[in-house]
């Protein structure tokens, strides 16, 4: 009896010895000597500059860095929404070589020759692994490259549109382009360009614009800068065209600090609670909206124009900065600012009242949503921000006391005509009373 209790024993205790299967080693050491494609080990170098947004950017804002009418480079390259402008970039390739066969005797090998010595540092350029061979990859950046080129030179007057070309006939054509040149997703290395622009200049046109006033000039019809301005960035350098356009708003007097100030920056109130502690907000002109001050009580800000193009601008360049690396975090900065003073459609109003927006985009409630979404989930140093000593001025203006509270006395009595009057009849009621008691002690007496 006892003998068979402790065999049963013994079996209940078995121990198997698991043998790892030989396809499941072979198997995880592929993937170890794999190197990552979806985020590439370039994304994390300098020279990474075009980068795949990350989901949580796209759960918040949607489609707002796709393409809507032409993909460039090969992120979105063949898919069927961007379909509609790929013949047309045929097009204009064939017009420019014909314009260059007869002048500086250049065919369509010495643009693939040009560009193909660029590959390799082309390819470093995507944080996500490009699975093109040499001549697909060349080819795309050649094609989109030379489009662009041409377009630009088209808009600005150099070459003419041809009579019945849609890009110009068809009105809603231009303002999508605008917007999809601008998307994180949709560039390619701005070097490949420069390459593209020089090799593709007639005899004549080394006196030229250059580059970088061409495509300044170009978003300009939808930005509305002074001429100037542009002028001023002609010779700008840039890692694509959203960072050319995104560097060229910000001026060389609004660096950001190397160093933390001793003290931590504040975060700002909402503008209808500042407006109650007597701070205003004044409309300015300057060279960019980036370039925001706080004097005397008050916060100066250029008049920005949010529309569909402003919209979509904003929300690549805050990604960019999100992504690349050493990159200043100037339009993320701004993005916080505005997403502290807003919070309801009311505040939106005030902005728009005191012409610091000027709102083409729908209802101020539609504007408030874009605004906090904008500055959603973005991370960066309030220390470290262009805006800090200004953040922090704001706060110690709105903790004063004597500034809060003869604020809150105006806002209360004098904010309107009608509480203006309602305060006047209340003081001429207790005037009247007071005038009263004292006749009839008077008359007592």
């Amino acid at each position: 009896m006892g003998s068979t209790s402790v065999e049963a024993e013994a079996n209940d205790h078995v121990i198997s010895i698991w043998e790892v299967k030989k396809d499941r080693l072979e198997s995880m050491n592929k993937r170890i000597s794999e190197p990552p494609t979806l985020l590439s080990n370039s994304a994390g170098k300098q020279s990474c500059c075009i980068f795949r947004l990350p989901q949580s950017f796209i759960n918040i804002n949607g489609k707002s860095y796709q393409p809507h009418i032409v993909s460039i480079g090969p992120y979105h390259h063949g898919e069927a929404h961007v379909k509609i402008i790929e013949e047309h970039k045929w097009r204009y390739l064939g017009s420019l070589l014909n314009r260059l066969k007869n002048t500086k005797s250049l065919g369509l090998e010495d643009f693939l020759k040009a560009v193909e010595s660029l590959e390799i540092k082309a390819r470093e350029c995507f944080s996500e692994t490009i699975h093109l061979g040499t001549d697909e990859f060349v080819e795309l950046l050649v094609l989109d490259g030379l489009f662009i080129i041409e377009l630009f030179r088209k808009v600005s007057g150099l070459v003419k549109f041809d009579p019945d070309d849609p890009m110009i006939t068809m009105s809603w054509i231009l303002p999508f382009l605008y917007r999809d040149f601008l998307k994180l997703e949709n560039q390619i290395p701005y070097f490949v360009l420069e390459c593209l622009f020089d090799l593709s200049k007639l005899p004549g046109e080394e006196s030229g614009p250059t580059l970088a006033t061409l495509a300044l000039e170009f978003f300009n019809y939808a930005m509305q800068r002074p001429d100037e301005v542009v002028e001023k960035y002609k010779n700008h350098k840039a890692r694509h065209l959203l960072d050319l356009v995104r560097s060229s708003l910000i001026p060389s007097d609004q660096a950001e600090p190397k160093v933390k100030a001793r003290t931590p920056t504040h975060v700002i109130h909402s503008i209808s609670k500042l407006r109650r502690a007597g701070i205003k907000l004044n409309a300015v002109k300057a060279e960019s909206f980036l370039v925001v001050k706080f004097r005397h009580g008050a916060i100066e800000m250029p008049t920005i124009t949010i529309d569909d193009f402003m919209t979509s601008f904003l929300l690549n360049c805050v990604a960019y900065e999100q992504c690349q690396s050493g990159c200043s975090k100037h339009i993320t900065t701004y993005a916080t600012l505005i997403d502290y003073l807003v919070n309801t459609a009311r505040d939106v109003e005030y902005l728009c009242d005191g012409n610091i927006i000027e709102n083409n985009l729908g209802t101020d409630a539609e504007v408030a949503l874009f605004i906090n979404n904008l500055g959603k989930d973005v991370a960066f140093d309030m220390d470290l921000c262009y805006l800090s000593k200004l953040f922090n001025d704001v706060h110690d203006y709105y903790s004063s006391s004597r500034h809060v509270q003869w604020a809150a006395f105006k806002y209360k009595y004098f904010d309107s005509p009608w509480s203006f009057i309602s305060a006047l009849a209340a003081l001429i009621l207790l005037l009247l009373t007071v005038a009263q008691t004292v006749f009839t002690v008077y008359s007592a007496v």
